[in-house]
C-alpha cells in the first residue's frame, strides 16, 4: 500500500534508528583556559551550533587545581552562554586520581546541560567499560540523564581494541589523539608526523587514522580527526581538513584555536553543486516513494539515495543554503 504522505528519507532509507549514521557538528573545538572558554561560547552564539565546544578538565586544569577547574566548567555549562546545549567536557583518564571527582562534579552540577563527556587515554576496551560504568553510576546517583560519551584513541591498546570500543552502545564518537599516539612510540615516529604534511604521510599514523575511521563507520559512530597545530596557516589547515573529510573518511575534526573553526566548517561542507544535485535527486525519489529512478542518465535506488542524503545532512549541519523545496520537505523544523 502506497502511503498518502511523503515518507522522510531517514524513515525510508534506514531500517531503524540504529542503522542511521550518528550526527554531530563537524567541528569539536577544544579550550581549557577560562578566557578562551568564554570567548568560544561567545563565538558559538554568533555562528550557531555548527561546532561543539569541549571544555577541558584534563590538560586545561592546572596541577593541584583540578577540582576548581571542574567547578568552573560546570558553571559555564549551566550558564546562559551555553545557548545551544552543545557544550561537552573532557575528564581525566580512567584510573587518574582526579577522574572520579571530575565525573561527580560535572554530572552532579551540570549533567543535564552537558552534550557529552570525552574519555581520554584508555589503554583498552576494558578501560572504556570501567569508565562508562562509573559515569553511568554517577548519573544514576545524581538523578541525571545518561550522558553521551566519546573516546580519544591515543594509545596502542585503544587502537588494538578500536572496533570493540566503537561497538560500545554508550559511545557516540571516536577521536584520534595524534600527539599522544606519536609520543607513545618512544621516538620511533619522528616529530614531523605531528606536523603537516607528515601526519598524512607516516605509515603508522595513516594506519591509525584509517583504523579509527573504519571502526567508527562500522558501528554508525562519528570519527573525529585530530588536531592541526599550524593554526595560523589557513591554507594548510584547509588542505588538511579537506583531506581528512575526502580521503580519510572523517566527518568531524578538532579545532584548538578559534581561527580554525570557520575553515574546518567550510572544508567539511558540501559544495553548492553537490547540494543541488542531492536535493533534486532526493525530491524525485520521494515523489516515487523511494523506488528506483532514472536521474541524469543514471539509475539510482536506495543504496545511492543514502549517500545523497548524507550530503544534505552535512549541508544542514554546516549551515549551507538548501533549495527551498528540499528544506521544506526534509528539514521543516529548521524553517523560521
Amino acid at each position: 500500500m502506497i502511503p498518502d504522505a511523503p515518507v522522510h528519507p531517514r524513515d525510508a532509507l534506514f531500517e531503524d534508528s540504529t542503522t542511521a549514521p550518528r550526527l554531530l557538528p563537524v567541528v569539536d573545538h577544544y579550550c581549557g583556559v577560562e578566557a578562551r572558554m568564554r570567548k568560544s561560547l561567545a563565538l558559538q552564539a554568533e555562528l550557531g551550533p555548527v561546532f561543539d565546544i569541549t571544555l577541558d578538565a584534563e590538560d586545561g586544569a592546572p596541577v593541584g587545581g583540578e577540582a576548581e577547574h571542574a567547578l568552573l566548567i560546570a558553571e559555564l555549562a549551566t550558564s546562559a552562554a551555553n545557548r545551544f546545549g552543545r557544550v561537552g567536557a573532557r575528564v581525566h583518564p580512567w584510573g587518574h586520581a582526579a577522574f572520579d571527582a571530575d565525573v561527580d562534579t560535572l554530572v552532579g552540577r551540570a549533567g543535564a546541560h552537558l552534550a557529552y563527556l570525552m574519555l581520554p587515554k584508555p589503554e583498552s576496551a576494558d578501560d572504556v567499560d570501567r569508565a562508562v560504568a562509573a559515569i553511568d553510576a554517577a548519573c544514576a546517583r545524581h538523578g541525571a540523564p545518561k550522558l553521551p560519551l566519546q573516546v580519544l584513541i591515543e594509545t596502542h591498546g585503544a587502537l588494538r581494541d578500536v572496533f570493540r570500543i566503537a561497538a560500545h552502545p554508550r559511545i557516540e564518537s571516536l577521536s584520534f589523539g595524534l600527539m599522544d599516539f606519536v609520543s607513545a612510540h618512544g621516538g620511533a615516529i619522528p616529530k614531523t608526523a605531528m606536523e603537516l604534511p607528515g601526519q598524512f604521510e607516516h605509515p603508522l599514523v595513516v594506519r591509525a587514522k584509517l583504523e579509527i575511521a573504519a571502526a567508527a563507520h562500522a558501528f554508525g559512530k562519528v570519527p573525529s580527526h585530530c588536531v592541526v597545530t599550524e593554526f595560523r596557516d589557513r591554507e594548510r589547515l584547509t588542505s588538511a581538513a579537506t583531506r581528512a573529510a575526502r580521503e580519510f573518511g572523517y566527518t568531524r575534526m578538532w579545532s584548538i584555536h578559534p581561527d580554525q573553526i570557520r575553515p574546518i566548517v567550510e572544508a567539511f561542507a558540501p559544495a553548492a553543486d553537490e547540494i543541488a544535485e542531492a536535493a533534486e535527486l532526493l525530491l524525485a525519489a520521494q515523489r516515487q516513494q523511494w523506488a528506483p529512478v532514472s536521474f541524469r542518465d543514471r539509475l539510482h535506488d536506495r543504496a545511492s539515495y543514502r549517500y545523497f542524503w548524507t550530503v544534505l545532512e552535512r549541508a544542514e549541519r554546516t549551515g549551507r543554503a538548501l533549495p527551498a523545496e528540499a528544506r521544506r520537505a526534509f528539514f521543516p523544523a529548521a524553517i523560521g
